[in-house]
């Protein structure tokens, strides 16, 4: 698969905590690092997520802030 986001990060996915509607997905991507996503029941049925899976995280946003 092709896409145009350019921030892809490879990692593990270490927990999975279903929803109503968007179930949460933890990804390991080292160093101790884990990034959560938020996407709907559907989405993580239909590309069968299970955790210790590697997947990529793709990061696509018109901001990004920084706060110290």
């Amino acid at each position: 698969m092709k896409i145009s986001a350019r921030n892809q990060i490879s990692g593990t996915i270490v927990g999975i905590t279903p929803g109503a509607v968007n179930g949460s997905i933890k990804v390991d991507i080292g160093n101790g690092t884990i990034v959560t996503a938020n996407i709907t029941e559907e989405a993580i049925a239909d590309l069968g997520l299970a955790e210790g899976e590697t997947v990529t995280v793709i990061i696509k946003a018109s901001d990004v802030m920084i706060g110290k």
